[in-house]
């Protein structure tokens, strides 16, 4: 019976198209949490592995709000915030907004670096030159030429009545004989003077990074120098810059003029002897970047050692077989990663240092079998170099590199279709060199804005000096630069040597190339700090996205610097340790005083790209100062006393390298006591509000690198 009745229902649902075939539907019905559960955790993880991307944004963002901190926050305040934020941590370890807190904390982390920094690598700054005999110890030999040495002395000493200075170090230039290594300890007459501010406002400030490098006064010898005791034992680096200038000379006994210069920058990290220029040619081509050992150096030398390593490895069938070929060629390029670091002047070289920090985390991958290119690798880069040294993030060395390698490495992971490949030699050429240019551009566009900001210059035709040149270094100059230094030993360098100057020379005639066709077409661009701010969110944006709306981030940030990352040029630029006052009038820059070719004068030339006439037209000079009247402002520059009485009240501004009398009265007073607290003044006529706007290149005296007035 119940036979049949099932045969009756199974017939019925046969004439029942919809229904057949027939389909379990309970794992349907009944909805399942653990597939849900999975998706969560995978987009949690997700979510964490692209927060972890943007920490040294978090980390550099810190950094930036304590520089600019009008006062030096308290330890304790500092520490309390910390244990907050750990607090904090350790109590949502669990949590999936876990990744959110990361952010504040890795901010709060960079606010505190720098003064966790200063405790020790801090030093009391020189407030007024010294002069007398000092004994000191070499720390370290920055540069040499035939003429002279640049070192960093500490424990400077003085002798007999000499005045005690209580700095930790100083820079100082020395002569070439008799030479210094480190360890030695020197004995001199020397000048130390305090160590100067901001030539111009936001410009590369020279007190902030000399305070975070322990040195607290920059000195020249003026009498007597003499090594009264070489560093005893063994010193590490005594040996590595005995080597160095072993190398450096060994090339400069081969070549000679600029092709020696950029062979020893190359091959050893100093650039002393590159002439000024060489220095514009290589500018004004975009390859500026060839002659400082970075990235571009190591890869070659590194990615060349492992390449070889692992091809003659795996052309031996029974290495082949036994050992794991692709590790041990890592760890060969990991070790020629560290000797060329070495080499181009160790921890102290902070490019070069990065650069084998990433590397080394390549590398690293290779050997645990991971991915080695990844965002993830240059963000950890990051965080361990501005652990190193947190004051490398205000330096253009440090934000250009990191902006190129974040550029290169996005565009690498973004989704893109895989071209077909042509194995013919043509098709490798091509391939090459369509490489080439797109590794170039990439770079170059997306260091333009903070090569634009720290040297007001661009290189429009850069790709195409790179396309000229990146064959010759990477197949010439710095295989033989290898080789050559492999050959030292043995004293057979000199044809090798002769093999990368004749590379050199190529590169240079085709810098002088590049440079003449853009010649015209460099411009001036001038930026504030805002457009920083602005190119930070926008990498920032483009590192944390993995899709194309990773773009988003740069091409909005175009108009928004348009709009608010422009500077204005100055009209009236008044030095705080020399005489010059240069005034904009009648459509002429020039000197109402000073002397012409200053250090300050020439300086501002280039930083504008114009011409300051040794001296304005427009002045009219007595015995007692200068007057300049233009159609929209005055100025009255005082050089005696007696001038005041006349001046106070009749000008927009007046300059005085005097103390200015409480009894005059001025839309605006520049005195001894403004320079000697700001610095550097730059002033431009504000026309809607009938003054003179006003930056200070010093804008607060109350933190621990400021020079105060004695």
């Amino acid at each position: 019976m119940q036979g049949a009745e099932t045969a009756t229902r199974i017939a019925d649902a046969g004439s029942v198209p919809a229904l057949a075939p027939l389909r379990p539907v309970l794992p349907q019905a009944l909805p399942s949490s653990r597939p849900t559960v999975r998706r969560l955790s995978l987009a949690d993880a997700e979510t964490a592995r692209r927060t972890f991307v943007l920490l040294p944004f978090a980390m550099i963002a810190g950094l930036a709000a304590y520089a600019a901190l009008p006062f030096e926050p308290q330890g304790w305040a500092l520490s309390a915030v910390g244990i907050l934020l750990a607090v904090v941590l350790v109590a949502l370890r669990h949590s999936a907004i876990l990744p959110l807190i990361w952010l504040p904390a890795a901010a709060w982390l960079g606010f505190c670096l720098l003064p966790i920094h200063a405790t020790w690598s801090g030093t009391a700054m020189l407030a007024r030159s010294a002069y007398g005999e000092y004994q000191a110890k070499v720390v370290e030999v920055i540069s040499a030429t035939p003429e002279s040495r640049r070192i960093i002395v500490s424990t400077l000493t003085p002798v007999g009545d000499s005045r005690p200075v209580a700095i930790r170090g100083a820079r100082l230039v020395v002569p070439a004989q008799p030479a210094v290594e480190p360890g030695d300890t020197i004995e001199a007459s020397l000048r130390l003077a305090p160590v100067p501010g901001p030539i111009l406002p936001g410009t590369f400030d020279s007190q902030f990074h000399a305070y975070f490098a322990g040195v607290g006064a920059y000195g020249n010898v003026t009498g007597a120098f003499a090594v009264v005791a070489e560093g005893g034992g063994f010193n590490l680096d005594r040996s590595i810059e005995g080597m160095r200038r072993m190398i450096g000379g060994r090339i400069a006994a081969v070549l000679q003029g600029p092709s020696a210069a950029i062979g020893q920058a190359m091959v050893v990290g100093d650039q002393s002897a590159i002439d000024d220029a060489t220095r514009e040619v290589m500018a004004a081509s975009g390859l500026a970047h060839i002659y400082s050992i970075s990235g571009l150096h190591l890869s070659i030398v590194a990615g060349g050692v492992f390449f070889l390593l692992r091809l003659a490895m795996a052309s031996v069938p029974l290495l082949a077989l036994r050992w794991p070929v692709k590790k041990v060629a890592a760890l060969g390029g990991l070790a020629a990663a560290l000797g060329y670091l070495l080499l181009a002047g160790g921890l102290a070289n902070v490019p070069a240092l990065r650069s084998t920090i990433m590397l080394g985390l390549i590398f690293g991958a290779i050997l645990a079998g991971r991915r080695a290119l990844t965002i993830r690798n240059v963000a950890l880069a990051a965080i361990v170099i501005i652990l190193i040294d947190p004051a490398s993030v205000f330096r253009a060395s440090f934000q250009l590199s990191f902006a190129a390698v974040v550029a290169l490495i996005g565009i690498y992971e973004m989704p893109r279709r895989v071209p077909a490949t042509d194995r013919s030699g043509v098709g490798r050429l091509w391939n090459a060199l369509v490489t080439t240019a797109s590794t170039s551009l990439i770079a170059g566009t997306a260091t333009l804005l903070f090569s634009a900001y720290h040297f007001q210059q661009t290189a429009p035709l850069g790709v195409v000096g790179n396309v000229l040149v990146l064959p010759v270094v990477s197949l010439v100059i710095m295989p033989f630069a290898v080789l050559s230094v492999l050959a030292m030993p043995f004293g057979a360098e000199a044809p090798l040597v002769l093999a990368m100057g004749w590379g050199i020379d190529r590169m240079l005639e085709c810098a002088i190339l590049v440079a003449n066709w853009s010649e015209g077409w460099t411009g001036n661009p001038l930026l504030t700090g805002s457009a920083l701010l602005i190119g930070l969110v926008a990498l920032a944006w483009f590192a944390f996205l993995k899709s194309w709306w990773r773009l988003a981030g740069p091409a909005i940030a175009v108009p928004l610097i348009i709009l608010f990352g422009l500077d204005a040029r100055p009209d009236v630029l008044i030095a705080d340790s020399t005489q010059a006052v240069a005034v904009r009038a009648a459509g002429e820059w020039g000197l109402v005083t000073g002397k012409p070719g200053s250090f300050a004068v020439d300086v501002w030339g280039e930083h504008y790209q114009e011409e300051i006439a040794p001296r304005l037209s427009a002045a009219r000079c007595d015995e007692l100062g200068c007057i300049v009247r233009t159609d929209k402002f005055s100025i009255a520059v005082v050089n005696n006393a007696a001038a005041f009485a006349e001046d106070c009240g009749q000008h927009n501004l007046i300059v005085t390298r005097a103390r200015a009398p409480s009894t005059c009265r001025s839309d605006l007073i520049i005195d001894s006591d403004a320079l000697a607290s700001g610095g550097v003044h730059w002033l431009r006529w504000n026309e809607s509000a009938g003054r003179f706007d006003i930056r200070a290149a010093i804008a607060h005296l109350n933190r621990p690198w400021r020079v105060a007035p004695p």
